[in-house]
């Protein structure tokens, strides 16, 4: 952009004078002065960035679709998020495009680039979401393993919304391996983290259908304590 070529044709302009008087500038304390102005150079080439990264995701996001399959439309997202590494819009493009190939049933395609952000990004803000993708593409894969990443997602994400979908499947997980105490009391979990959500109904009526299904057994009669007789009988 035509403010950043002007702040680089500056830079490179007051570099020989900084040479010629770095002396004199050292000794009245000028390079106080040139290195505040670096790095509200710097600063602002970042903040230039991120405003073209932002720009250009919504440009992408509002362009029409309908003459890219899911896989293309994955790949113009995935080019952003390497042009823009480390900008928050580049975050978000690498997360939608892995979100679409697992949507377009690319499940081991989706599986790399969600563990690509979880290494490269594992303190964003987007990385529970990331986390929670992974889960479910090696669920939608048969894997194993798909149990441990869903219960990685809620202790490591407890304060997110992310956790408490990892826990829902986690329930249904268990029911279908026959844990039904287990499975309830992530259900009733659930429920009670997400009341008033579409998410906390279906878990409160999984949870009430599982009460009725395993009624608990009734409590057992206490033994009658005999009583000794009175009659003076030796």
């Amino acid at each position: 952009m035509q403010l950043q070529d002007t702040s680089e044709t500056f830079f490179f302009k007051l570099w020989p004078w900084i040479e010629a008087n770095k002396i004199r500038l050292i000794g009245g304390g000028g390079i106080i002065i040139v290195v505040v102005g670096l790095v509200s150079l710097q600063s602002h080439r970042r903040a230039q960035t991120e405003m073209d990264a932002g720009m250009a995701l919504t440009q992408l996001m509002m362009s029409d679709p309908r003459n890219n399959s899911a896989e293309n439309q994955a790949g113009l997202f995935f080019k952003l998020a390497g042009q823009y590494r480390g900008t928050a819009a580049g975050q978000r493009a690498l997360v939608q495009s892995a979100a679409m190939l697992f949507e377009g049933r690319k499940y081991v395609d989706a599986q790399a680039q969600f563990q690509q952000f979880l290494g490269e990004y594992p303190d964003s803000l987007l990385a529970p979401q990331a986390a929670l993708g992974l889960a479910a593409c090696l669920d939608a894969q048969g894997k194993a393993d798909a149990a441990a990443a869903y219960q990685r997602v809620a202790s490591s994400y407890s304060d997110s919304i992310a956790s408490p979908f990892a826990k829902f499947r986690l329930a249904q997980i268990d029911e279908q391996s026959g844990k039904t105490t287990e499975a309830l009391n992530l259900y009733e979990d659930v429920a009670r983290a997400t009341r008033g959500s579409s998410l906390g109904s279906q878990a409160a009526l999984r949870a009430m259908e599982l009460k009725q299904q395993n009624p608990a057994p009734p409590a057992s009669a206490a033994p009658a304590i005999p009583v000794k007789s009175n009659s003076g009988t030796p």
